[in-house]
């Protein structure tokens, strides 16, 4: 009539991966410098408040890149950037980063990458495994990502104005 079901005792080596949780105040400290960073970005180029487009190099050893950040929507309270890199030499076209979606929030002093080539609507966090085969916490390596790559930008960026030169 019933049947009773033992537990079976697991193998010392079978180990369960505990799901991810988002931790939000590391993840608000990485958008809060990208925030920073960008600013520095811009006011470094003294850049007008009403320009769309701002381009900037950067250069580490014999690689050299131009950078394109592009305002693509404003508003009083936020501002959406595309940021892109086009290398010039011929040879490094083999690896192309990313072109990454951002938005700014003025009045909460954030920055957050929205999409990625095509990848829109990030979560904080996703089961793994799952169908694109996101990491569990995709949104945060994107940010900080982005947190490297305008590092990158302010210790080796040169602005592209009359005194621009490569040393």
């Amino acid at each position: 009539m019933f049947t009773l079901r033992t537990v079976k005792a697991q193998p010392a080596y079978v180990t369960y991966k505990e799901r991810y949780k988002v931790d939000l105040p590391l993840q608000m400290a990485e958008c809060e410098i990208n925030y920073v960073r960008l600013t520095k970005l811009l006011i470094n180029n003294q850049l007008p408040a009403l320009q769309d487009e701002f381009r900037f190099m950067v250069a580490r050893g014999e690689q050299h890149w131009l950078h394109l950040l592009r305002v693509t929507e404003r508003s009083p309270y936020t501002t959406t950037l595309e940021l892109s890199r086009t290398a010039l030499d011929a040879s490094s076209n083999w690896l192309k980063m990313p072109k990454l979606t951002l938005r700014m929030y003025h009045d909460a002093k954030l920055a957050e990458v929205l999409a990625w080539e095509g990848h829109k609507r990030l979560r904080p966090r996703y089961e793994y495994p799952n169908q694109s085969m996101y990491q569990s916490d995709e949104k945060y390596q994107l940010n900080r990502f982005l947190g490297e790559w305008l590092t990158l930008c302010l210790e080796h960026g040169h602005s592209l104005g009359a005194t621009f030169c490569f040393e």
